[in-house]
């Protein structure tokens, strides 16, 4: 088959990206519910603020708004994770950053595949972070061993999904019919089921481990435990989703409410809790329930550099020796209101985070840049000074290790915290992965530092007015 006949990668993470939604959709009606109220929200956000509808337009980011997702997995396996990082890569998607939880109480670690690439991004930015399960943090070994022959005995992906990955891979690509069927096979991977691998017995003993150890060794595959719509207002969401019969977490995890949105702010409700079947000793199907799938939002904002991101973990753990947030909710307003006061330290306006370099921005030249054309200045500063180039934040397309911890506590109901030995372990991920991870860090400044040389090039191409 000839490569130009193949369906491009960022086709198949969308209709990928489509599928799945309507599935959780079906499986979740309270999702459904929320992305109408996303929906909502920011079309009057918009409508309030022309002027960041305009921005977004001249940036090619408007688009993508309502279309942004992301999902989060949980796997048990290096083979897993391996696998799962070949199916991904069909669609484009590519493993950015590291993230250990341990030392948030959660025994996994992480990474997130999502396109890297500003085409593919404006596209769809379609990502999942996916944890792999740390069986090591297990302190009872008898309960380790147990949970790894029951993972190892498992197989997650249909024999078709596979032998269509290994397809993509020979030649390059999929065409138009092996792609649709693609996006069929793997969206199985991601189904829920309702009939659990193991015993009632073992469930309570993996679950008093640690919730998310029974979430991941109990069932058949590693079903989709949320979808994330992006929203423009997080704080109008929060506010709102009581008036759709949605209770959300109590607090808003990331950065306060500000002017010039930094990172990433989530919010959540409660995982549902859902009836399953356990394997009884006479080997019937006896009830029983179960926590996992929820309902998150996001709203993001700009990436910071190694400098921001060294101020934002600061005033966070401030923050939180003031306050930290308890997970029945009881002093939120007081968490909320340090936050507020801590997080003064860290500069509102554009200018300014850049400035201090804190923040990485997109360099452009302006839609007036020719009647502004300086003839002999090719410095960056001067141009900007003069309105010939202009900046725009960067999107931050990550994660943040504390805010994934606290939804996944929060969501789950947790009444206690649940500790682990802080052991971060990047070169065993990748081992497990097969791959390296992108430096999340040194794309974003990579980005930033094309998009100043394309702008330099594109104001020395400006004819002044006469």
């Amino acid at each position: 088959m000839k490569k130009e006949n193949f369906v491009s990668a960022d086709d198949i993470r969308s209709a990928f990206s489509a599928a799945m939604s309507a599935m959780y959709r079906k499986e979740v009606p309270a999702y459904g519910t929320l992305l109408d109220l996303v929906a909502d929200v920011n079309k009057a956000t918009l409508d309030a603020s022309p002027q960041l509808r305009a921005r977004l337009e001249e940036t090619d980011s408007l688009d993508r708004i309502s279309e942004e997702r992301h999902g989060a997995i949980r796997l048990g396996t290096a083979e897993e994770l391996s696998l799962m990082r070949r199916v991904f890569a069909v669609m484009g998607m590519f493993p950015v950053g590291y993230y250990d939880l341990s030392s948030a109480g959660v025994p996994v670690h992480s990474t997130a595949f999502r396109p890297v690439g500003d085409a593919a991004l404006k596209r769809n930015p379609f990502r999942v972070f996916t944890s792999l399960l740390r069986l090591d943090l297990i302190a009872d070994e008898a309960l380790r061993d147990e949970a790894a022959r029951i993972l190892g005995k498992r197989q997650i992906f249909t024999p078709r999904a596979v032998a269509l990955v290994e397809k993509a891979e020979v030649q390059g690509g999929l065409g138009r019919e092996d792609a649709d069927e693609f996006v069929q096979e793997v969206l199985e991977t991601f189904r829920w089921h309702d009939k659990a691998n193991v015993s009632a017995e073992l469930y309570n003993r993996l679950h008093d481990a640690h919730r998310l150890i029974a979430d991941v060794v109990s069932f058949k595959g590693p079903h989709i435990n949320h979808l994330t719509p992006r929203t423009l207002d997080i704080d109008a969401v929060q506010r709102l989703m009581p008036e759709r019969g949605i209770a959300p977490k109590a607090v808003v995890e990331g950065p306060p409410t500000r002017q010039c949105p930094i990172l990433l702010r989530q919010t959540s409700f409660k995982a549902l809790e859902e009836q399953v079947s356990f394997i009884g000793a006479d080997g019937t199907w006896k009830p029983g329930s179960h926590t996992a799938r929820f309902g998150e939002i996001e709203q993001r904002g700009i990436a910071l550099t190694p400098k921001g991101r060294a101020l934002y973990d600061a005033l966070l753990d401030e923050t939180r020796k003031v306050v930290r947030p308890a997970a029945d909710g009881s002093n939120a307003a007081e968490y909320e209101q340090a936050l507020q006061e801590v997080f003064r330290a860290f500069p509102d306006d554009w200018a300014e985070i850049r400035t201090e370099g804190l923040g990485y921005f997109a360099y452009s030249t302006a839609p007036d840049a020719k009647a502004k054309k300086l003839s002999d200045a090719d410095d960056i500063e001067t141009l900007i000074a003069a309105g010939v180039i202009r900046f725009d934040p960067i999107t931050y397309e990550d994660f943040l290790p504390v805010s994934a911890a606290g939804i996944f506590q929060s969501n789950l109901g947790d009444d206690q915290r649940q500790e682990f030995v802080e052991s971060p372990n990047q070169k065993r991920f990748e081992s497990d992965l097969g791959a390296s991870v992108l430096n999340e860090f040194e794309h974003y400044a990579r980005i930033e530092r094309e998009s100043i040389e394309a702008a330099l090039r594109a104001t020395k191409a400006i004819e002044p007015v006469a």
